[in-house]
C-alpha cells in the first residue's frame, strides 16, 4: 500500500492554506455589508457605556492617499478595540467640503466667480464636486475595511451642519468670547484668498536688504537712560537703525523694537553732513559698521535695551513718531538688534504691537499693490 495519507488520522479543515487576499478581501467587504455589520454591531452594543471619536475629516479633494490610510486605519483600530473592550462605540465618519482645493478645481473647469460665471453658479459647482469627491473617498475607505454609518456621514456642507455652525457661534459671541480686529494672515494675490499653513511652503531665497534710519526725538530722554556714558554722550543727531528684507513694509511701520536684555552701544562718527550717532546692538557693531563703510568711529554711551523702551522716533517719510518698544522675538542673527515692527505684515509683530496697543495699519490691497492714500 503506497498511499499512507489515508492510513493517517489528521484534522482537516476547510479553511483555505493561502490568503489570497486580493479575491478575499472584497467578498468579505460585501459579506459585512449584506449582512449589516455596523449595524448588528450597534444593536449588540446598545445600553453599555459610549466611547465616541471625533474624527477630524479630510478634505474633499482628490483620490485618499498613504496618509489617509494611516490616519483612518489607525482609528479603526481605535473603534474596534473599544468595542471589543465592552464599550458602545459609534464611529460618524465626515468630510471637510470648504475651501480654497475645491475653489481651484473648480474655477480650472469654469473660471472664477464675477468674470466667466456667477457667484451662485460656482458654488453650486463647488458643491456638486464635493459631493463626488465624497463619493470617491468613502468608496476607498469602505475598501480600507473601515467599519462605520458610511450611509449618513457628516459634511460640513449640509445645510444643517452649516446652522447649527452659525448658532454655535451666536452663543460664542453671546457670551463674548469673540473680539473683532485684524490680523495678518498668508495671502494668495492670485486666488484673493487666505491661505492655511499648509497650505504655504517657505521658500529660502536671498534678498535685498536695507538699513533705515529712526531719527530719535528727545536727545536728553536717552542720555538720561544710559548706564555708561564714557564721553559725555557725543555729538550729532541720534538715530536708532533697523535693517529689513520687506522694505515695502515700512509705510505700515508702528514701532521699533529692542530686545530688553542686550546691551545697546551709541556711536559717534563723522559723515557727511558733520557729526552723527547711531543706536546699534553692541555685538552687531563691527558688522554694522563694516557694512557702512564705516572705518573711524568711537562709542559714546551704553544702555540695556530695556532702558529704551518708551523713547519716541521720527518715522523716515511719514509725519508721525512710533516708539521704542520691546520684544524677545529680537535676535542677534542678522541687522542691527533694532527691528523695524509692523503688526499688519507679521505674527511677531502682531503680537507685540499688541501688548503695547499699536495700530495694525495694512497698505497693500488684496491684489499686491499698495492702496492709494
Amino acid at each position: 500500500m503506497s498511499d499512507y495519507k489515508q492510513t493517517l488520522n489528521l484534522p482537516k479543515t476547510d479553511f483555505p492554506m493561502r490568503g489570497n487576499l486580493a479575491q478575499r478581501e472584497p467578498e468579505m467587504l460585501k459579506k459585512w455589508q449584506q449582512r449589516e455589520l455596523y449595524q448588528q454591531i450597534r444593536e449588540a452594543s446598545a445600553g453599555r457605556p459610549t466611547f465616541h471619536l471625533h474624527d477630524g475629516p479630510p478634505y474633499a479633494n482628490g483620490d485618499i492617499h498613504i496618509g489617509h490610510a494611516v490616519n483612518k486605519i489607525l482609528k479603526d483600530i481605535i473603534v474596534k478595540s473599544r468595542t471589543l473592550d465592552g464599550f458602545d462605540a459609534p464611529y460618524v465618519p465626515g468630510w471637510d467640503c470648504h475651501g480654497l482645493p475645491i475653489e481651484l478645481q473648480v474655477e480650472k473647469k469654469i473660471g472664477k466667480p464675477g468674470k466667466k460665471t456667477t457667484t451662485t453658479q460656482f458654488r453650486k459647482a463647488c458643491r456638486e464636486y464635493a459631493a463626488k469627491q465624497v463619493n470617491g473617498q468613502r468608496e476607498d475607505f469602505i475598501r480600507l475595511g473601515v467599519l462605520g454609518d458610511w450611509d449618513h456621514p457628516y459634511l460640513t456642507m449640509d445645510h444643517q451642519f452649516e446652522a447649527d455652525i452659525i448658532r454655535s457661534l451666536g452663543k460664542i459671541v453671546d457670551n463674548d468670547h469673540i473680539q473683532k480686529g485684524y490680523k495678518p494672515v498668508h495671502w494668495c494675490t492670485d486666488c484673493g484668498s487666505a491661505l492655511a499653513e499648509a497650505e504655504v511652503e517657505y521658500q529660502d531665497k536671498d534678498s535685498f536688504a536695507i538699513d533705515v534710519a529712526f531719527a530719535l526725538v528727545d536727545e536728553a530722554a536717552l542720555l538720561d537712560r544710559c548706564h555708561h556714558v564714557p564721553e559725555g554722550g557725543g555729538e550729532g543727531p541720534i538715530s536708532f537703525v533697523i535693517w529689513t528684507t520687506t522694505p515695502w513694509t515700512l509705510p505700515a511701520n508702528q514701532a521699533v523694537a529692542l530686545n530688553p536684555s542686550y546691551e545697546y552701544a551709541m556711536v559717534e562718527y563723522e559723515g557727511e553732513q558733520g557729526k552723527r550717532r547711531l543706536v546699534i546692538a553692541d555685538d552687531m557693531l563691527k558688522d554694522v559698521m563694516d557694512r557702512f563703510g564705516i572705518e573711524h568711529y568711537h562709542v559714546v554711551a551704553y544702555a540695556k535695551g530695556e532702558a529704551f523702551e518708551g523713547l519716541m522716533l521720527q518715522h523716515p517719510f511719514y509725519d508721525r513718531q512710533v516708539p521704542v518698544i520691546l520684544g524677545e522675538h529680537v535676535t542677534l542673527e542678522a541687522g542691527t538688534g533694532a527691528v523695524h515692527t509692523a503688526p499688519g505684515h507679521g505674527l511677531d509683530d502682531y503680537f507685540v504691537g499688541m501688548r503695547y496697543n499699536l495700530p495694525v495699519d495694512n497698505p497693500v490691497g488684496g491684489n499686491g499693490c499698495f492702496v492709494e492714500g
